[in-house]
This record gives C-alpha cells, sequence and structure tokens, in this order.
C-alpha cells in the first residue's frame, strides 16, 4: 500500500461519470469525480496503464505537494521547500503551466514564472547549477494549480494531452478531438455487438476511436512518448509487462465499421489515418454523399458523427443541409440509432425529427448537444409492438 499515492485525471466537461466508469474497470482505487476531473489512488504501474488506457482523460496528473497562499511570497517559499533535487538533475530541463482562480494570483503566466524562479533558485542554492526550461520536451513537467487559497503542486505525467494519440497524420477544416470523439461514442451506448456508421467523417476520428473501442485496444499504444518516460525513477520493464497485460485483453469484432465523406481530400486522409492506426482490416472508407446513400441490409446500425455547423463553411445554407439529414435519416436509414453533435442549436430544429436524448457536451469552447434519433423499421408504433 506504501506504494500507492493519489493521482488526478483531467477531462472534458460532462465526462466526468464516463471517466470514472473507465477508472473503476482499469482497477483505480478510491475514485471520486470532480469539476472536469476525477481523483483516484494507484501505483507506478497503474499510472502508466491510466496513461495507455484510459479513453476520456486529457491529462494525469501527481500531486507532490498542496499548501495555502495568501500573498505572493507563499507560493516562492513553499515551492522553494520542495525537494526538486529528488525528481530532477540541475543539469536537466523543466516546464510549468498554471491554472487559477485566485485574486492575488491573476495571471498563469506570472504564477508559471514565479514557480519556475522558486525551483531554479533552490538548485543555485544547493550546488550553483540551474536547470534550463525547455518547454516543448522538458525532463520534467510541472503543473500549478491555484483554486482561491489552495495551492496545488503536481507533476504532469502525461506531457503533450492524451487526445494525441499518435495515429492522425492528416487532419481536415475541423478535425474533432480524439478524447471528445470517443466520449461521445461511449455516451452513445456503443458496445462493438452492432454495425458502426459515420455518415461525414472528414479525417475519421470516430471510426478510429470505434473501432478502438470494439475491438478493446488501448488508446495511446501509438503515441511517441509520456512525460514519466524522462523521470528519474522511469521503469521501462515495467512499462512494457503494462503494455503487454493491456493488449491481451483485446477482444474479435464481428461487424462493420463503415465512413462515408463527399470530399475526395476527407476520405484520403481518413485512410491514411486508419491505415496508421493499424484498423484499416476493420474501418472500410467510401467516397459518398450521405444524402443520396441508403442502409444496406437490414442489420441493426449504429451512427455517430459530427456534421458541419456552419462556423468554418461559406456557402453552406445550414437548415437545408440539416434538413437533408433528417429526411435521408428518415427515409434512408430504417433500423438505426443515429446520434450526432452539434454546436448549432438553431439549425437542430430543422433536422425534423424528435430527438429521443438530448446531452449538453462542449466542443472546444462551443456549447453543443450530442442528440439521438431512434430510426424505427416501419413505424414507430408497430416497432413498439
Amino acid at each position: 500500500m506504501d506504494n500507492n499515492f493519489k493521482m488526478l485525471a483531467k477531462t472534458l466537461f460532462g465526462f466526468e461519470d464516463i471517466l470514472a466508469k473507465e477508472l473503476t474497470q482499469l482497477g483505480a482505487m478510491q475514485v471520486e469525480k470532480g469539476v472536469r476531473n476525477v481523483s483516484f489512488v494507484g501505483d507506478k504501474g497503474f499510472m502508466y496503464k491510466a496513461n495507455l488506457g484510459l479513453r476520456t482523460a486529457i491529462k494525469i496528473l501527481k500531486p507532490i505537494h498542496s499548501f495555502r497562499v495568501v500573498k505572493e511570497e507563499d507560493l516562492y517559499k513553499h515551492v522553494k521547500n520542495i525537494k526538486w533535487e529528488n525528481y530532477l538533475k540541475s543539469t536537466g530541463s523543466l516546464a510549468v503551466d498554471a491554472t487559477v482562480h485566485n485574486s492575488v494570483f491573476t495571471h498563469s503566466q506570472y504564477t508559471a514564472l514565479k514557480t519556475k524562479d522558486a525551483i531554479v533558485d533552490r538548485f543555485r542554492d544547493i550546488d550553483g547549477t540551474r536547470p534550463d526550461v525547455d518547454l516543448r520536451f522538458p525532463d520534467l513537467k510541472i503543473n500549478v494549480h491555484i483554486d482561491r487559497q489552495r495551492c496545488t503542486i503536481s507533476l504532469d505525467t502525461s506531457g503533450e494531452s492524451l487526445h494525441r494519440r499518435g495515429y492522425k497524420t492528416a487532419t481536415n477544416i475541423a478535425p474533432i478531438n480524439e478524447v471528445l470523439a470517443a466520449g461521445l461514442i461511449i455516451m452513445s451506448g456503443w458496445d462493438g455487438q452492432t454495425d458502426f456508421m459515420d455518415p461525414m467523417c472528414g479525417s475519421g476520428t470516430m471510426l478510429v476511436e470505434a473501432a478502438m473501442i470494439a475491438c478493446n485496444i488501448p488508446p495511446n499504444l501509438m503515441r511517441k512518448e509520456f512525460a514519466f518516460e524522462r523521470w528519474e525513477d522511469w521503469d521501462v520493464d515495467l512499462f512494457e509487462k503494462i503494455e503487454e497485460s493491456l493488449l491481451k485483453k483485446t477482444r474479435d469484432f464481428h461487424h462493420k465499421i463503415l465512413g462515408y465523406d463527399k470530399s475526395p481530400s476527407a476520405v484520403a486522409k481518413a485512410k491514411d489515418n486508419i491505415k496508421n492506426a493499424h484498423l484499416d482490416e476493420f474501418v472500410h472508407i467510401q467516397h459518398e454523399d450521405f444524402f443520396k446513400t441508403q442502409k444496406s441490409g437490414n442489420e441493426k446500425l449504429h451512427m455517430v458523427f459530427n456534421p458541419p455547423y456552419g462556423e468554418r463553411l461559406e456557402n453552406l445554407n445550414v437548415d437545408e443541409f440539416y434538413g437533408n439529414i433528417g429526411t435521408t435519416l428518415k427515409h434512408g436509414y430504417p433500423g438505426t440509432n443515429a446520434w450526432l453533435i452539434t454546436s448549432n442549436l438553431e439549425a437542430l430544429k430543422s433536422v425534423g425529427l424528435r430527438p429521443s436524448r438530448k446531452i449538453k457536451v462542449f466542443n472546444a469552447k462551443l456549447e453543443a448537444r450530442l442528440v439521438k434519433y431512434e430510426m424505427y423499421e416501419g413505424s414507430r408504433k408497430a416497432s413498439k409492438q
């Protein structure tokens, strides 16, 4: 038990429940939901496992010190007292990022600078040398969080945001974040037991995330690096053991995952990304205009997609476009559970179908809705009977 410590997984608004469930299923202890985060307890091996295996986490932080701050000097004094030499060599490099909700510290960059000064001064006092600042590839990435009068100093175990899975080399105009895509698919209840479709697939993010969920493939296997790989206590043998144990839990998938896009360049990008993710045996992409298609066969179909919102596309008649979504679903896709995300809440009215569910989410800073349309075989009444 002595080797266990508290960690904090950061996530997107509305994903706290999903992330808590993911953590519990991975084997985390003392899982507690916060706002845009979930705290939990585990050991070093579990820290590696969380970074490799969580679909809806953006970062995994390891808090090392917490204290009260009333004035600026409090921050400097407490940070300088931390034994940074246990975490970093004086010849190493560091980066600090900060989030602040406090009347004394109002600028996150200034807070990060004061923290860096305190760490550097400690090293200078010890042996006259000091670590460098490297914002891109630091040996140690430090996170400062000040909320009212409570400051928490954490080590960033992930480094770059965990949505950067490593399979995406090509993107289109408005690519959906991988963590958001995975969360939406999980929220939609897809379990890999039916065919899956994204009829406006762009660079293929939904399709890749759906395939990884279906096959239970750890989402971050392809990342080039995690921050903890530069730590003093990095254990490559333990990491490989954890990786192997996660790979043993992958499962077979016996359905189809299909993507359409009417843009030839989007289709090419999606095919590249799916190939990079080594998922081309599960995912098939076609150059099609969704509005000219219909469902083939009578199998149940699960659809999740991110149509244009109208912000970035000129010459898009948004009302007509969303009207066409409704018409195509109604006439061409019986036996389908169709989920779409949009921040254009006005345009949703043009779909002309009654959603059976509406969930508030955020796409970057845009407030959006994930809505579900149930397309029945024949009439709704007949299907109930």
